[in-house]
């Protein structure tokens, strides 16, 4: 068996920065099994699958699949830009495990339609997922939770950005990722890193699941309907934010080719 593969840059226009994806588009669908080991092998955070008889994408961690990803699903649509199966102003609808979701191709980059996902806020943050994040309790101004994953919020975006989480402890604990969050220090609204040693992946360069949570309450917290959102990763990447009115966001990025190859199984 022979398969096209790519792996794309996604959220960033710029090779070597954003977030990796693999992608597998195929006339018809694959079995589990070897979309897992498939994903295994390309050893990126995700690797995305679609089938194109349904429209069904799925998304696969090196060790497990996910229910949504961002990066993957931008990354789909702009490979399916590149071999003409998504034209300029058009839209595609994927089937996935998170419901319905669609890429619009525009003129400045690709616009994904997503849920929101409002975080359960807690008084109480879990004192050891502290200790692995190497955060003191008076630098958090807010935690919550968004399905599986955790929110936290501090007051400085500097503390975002000099990070260094025991990824062993916090794997530990649990939980499916953990995004931490504080206001932007000048160009962009919102600055996070995301970290998810449970799946495999310490830190996710740019997550777009998580900014469906992160869209949600920044956009209360500065009354703000849209927002410039930044990465910090080490690789980087920008998300244009838009929160509607019936509870989705739409995330905007750019994304670019940096490998295309055959696969021979």
């Amino acid at each position: 068996m022979e398969l096209d593969i790519y792996q794309v840059d996604a959220f960033s226009a710029h090779p070597f920065s954003g977030n990796p994806a693999g992608v597998c588009i195929t006339p018809q669908g694959l079995e589990s099994r070897l979309m897992q080991q498939i994903a295994n092998e390309m050893a990126l955070s995700e690797t995305a699958f679609l089938n194109l008889a349904d429209n069904n994408l799925r998304w696969f961690t090196p060790q497990a699949e996910v229910d949504l990803c961002g990066h993957g699903t931008l990354a789909t649509a702009h490979i399916l830009h590149q071999t003409r199966h998504l034209q300029a102003g058009e839209t595609m609808t994927f089937q996935t495990l998170s419901g319905p979701l669609s890429a619009t191709l525009g003129a400045e980059g690709i616009q994904l339609d997503f849920p929101l996902l409002p975080p359960q806020l807690h008084s109480a943050v879990p004192p050891a997922l502290l200790d692995a994040l190497g955060l003191e309790r008076t630098q958090v101004r807010d935690y919550g939770l968004f399905g599986t994953k955790q929110l936290v919020v501090v007051d400085d975006a500097q503390i975002v950005r000099t990070l260094q989480p025991d990824f062993q402890a916090l794997g530990a604990q649990p939980g499916r990722g953990v995004a931490v969050t504080a206001p932007g220090d000048g160009e962009y609204d919102v600055l996070s890193r995301y970290f998810a040693p449970w799946v495999g992946v310490n830190e996710d360069p740019v997550t777009g699941s998580a900014h469906c949570a992160l869209a949600a309450y920044w956009s209360e917290r500065l009354g703000k309907r849209s927002l410039t959102a930044y990465q910090a990763s080490r690789r980087g990447g920008v998300l244009a934010l838009h929160c509607t009115d019936d509870g989705r966001v739409l995330m905007g990025g750019a994304a670019h080719t940096v490998l295309a190859g055959t696969l021979h199984l």
